[in-house]
């Protein structure tokens, strides 16, 4: 890697396009940073995303996501979720990492840890949710260990998560949802 490589924009919002539209109430919107973070994504070039997440959070943030950036562990896109309408979705369906939504559990009334920007999902695509039934979101991913961009206990990115006391719904008994971070 070379300091002339061209960087490829996946997202360039200020922080008020990045919360516009959402329902959360201003004392949560007050707690959220847009953070700029840079990986290389399965077209083998390096991309600069975006992510809102937590104030709290900003370093942790950071952190993992220059271990991404230095093991080329591949990622789709990193753009907030206010491009997708709020839609989760439509954002997993991109195959989007993202953090902040102000929303429910997926059938449920409690609300989900993205919604404290307190959560992250990467390559959904590639690390789906897999309901005890056998439904998968989204709709056509399939979750195969051997192929890059997918996660797994050992791997350095979930352990980097963890190393920052994340949890890893890959660990959660039901549903297993692959794509997802957590920090209480």
């Amino acid at each position: 890697m070379n300091g002339d490589e061209e960087i490829i924009i996946d997202s360039l919002m200020t922080f008020s396009d990045a919360v516009e539209g959402t329902t959360a109430p201003e004392e949560i919107i007050l707690t959220m940073s847009l953070l700029d973070v840079y990986y290389y994504s399965f077209d083998g070039k390096k991309h600069r995303g975006q992510i809102v997440v937590n104030s709290e959070l900003e370093d942790d943030v950071y952190e993992i996501f220059n271990v991404i950036e230095k093991i080329f562990f591949p990622i789709g896109k990193v753009i907030p979720i206010a491009s997708y309408q709020w839609n989760d979705q439509s954002s997993m369906a991109d195959n989007n990492s993202s953090s902040f939504n102000f929303r429910v559990i997926q059938g449920t009334t409690k609300l989900s840890m993205h919604s404290l920007g307190k959560a992250i999902d990467i390559n959904p695509i590639q690390n789906p949710v897999i309901y005890p039934d056998g439904i998968i979101y989204p709709n056509g991913a399939q979750y195969d260990p051997q192929e890059r961009g997918t996660l797994t206990a050992e791997h350095p990115i979930v352990q980097e998560f963890f190393r920052h006391g994340w949890h890893w719904g890959g660990n959660f008994d039901q549903p297993k949802d692959y794509h997802h971070f957590e920090k209480p």
